[in-house]
């Protein structure tokens, strides 16, 4: 579709974007709207720019997240308000698809960015590792509907353990839940969760500890 919708439209989509469907789980619903990839790529780079270089490390990894996070949601929320599609975690494949090729080119130039200004190694390597992940999803999702929710998630905590110890993995229940939210809303299959998650957490996780 194209042109701008009617008012009563976009208030629809927008409602429809923040609230549980008749028949759905609320539970399910606040945990895929709130653990949603946003949350967990703002919690990367916060978390582990701290730990690289406090508080200036805080700010590499604002600027990540400008690219990784901000500019992503903008993109996503022009959709939305266009009708190009129907709420922010764009299900249709083929809108997937273009979404997720605009994140990778968002996520590219942040990622050069910070290795011209002369980031700390560790959060070019956390940027690398947002983008191989999402290369290897934009791979699968022209065939099969992968979970971006579980990847990231998976990704997400690896991550954080490499950084901060092998304790970090305790929060490996949260990331179930997450993939339990996409089924019990029928956006996913336990399937398409369960890959989601092994490809997110290996690729992340892999590069990540060659690129730092």
């Amino acid at each position: 579709m194209t042109g701008r919708q009617p008012a009563g439209l976009s208030r629809a989509r927008r409602a429809a974007a923040t609230t549980a469907r008749p028949g759905e789980s609320r539970a399910a619903r606040l945990i895929t709207d709130g653990l949603d990839p946003k949350t967990w790529i703002i919690a990367d780079t916060l978390l582990i720019g701290w730990h690289t270089s406090r508080l200036a490390g805080i700010g590499w990894g604002l600027v990540g997240c400008l690219f990784a996070a901000v500019i992503p949601l903008a993109f996503i929320k022009y959709g939305i308000r266009r009708g190009r599609w129907a709420d922010r975690h764009v299900g249709q494949r083929r809108q997937r698809i273009l979404v997720m090729a605009f994140i990778i080119a968002s996520v590219a130039t942040g990622a050069v960015l910070l290795w011209a200004f002369g980031a700390p190694r560790t959060m070019i390597a956390l940027i690398a590792a947002m983008l191989s992940t999402l290369a290897a999803l934009l791979a699968v999702t022209p065939a099969w509907k992968i979970s971006v929710h579980a990847a990231v998630s998976s990704g997400s905590v690896a991550m954080l353990a490499l950084t901060y110890g092998p304790w970090v993995l305790l929060a490996y229940p949260v990331v179930a839940v997450v993939g339990w939210s996409r089924v019990e809303l029928k956006d996913h299959t336990l399937g398409q969760v369960l890959v989601g998650a092994a490809v997110g957490g290996a690729v992340a996780a892999s590069t990540f500890a060659l690129v730092r």
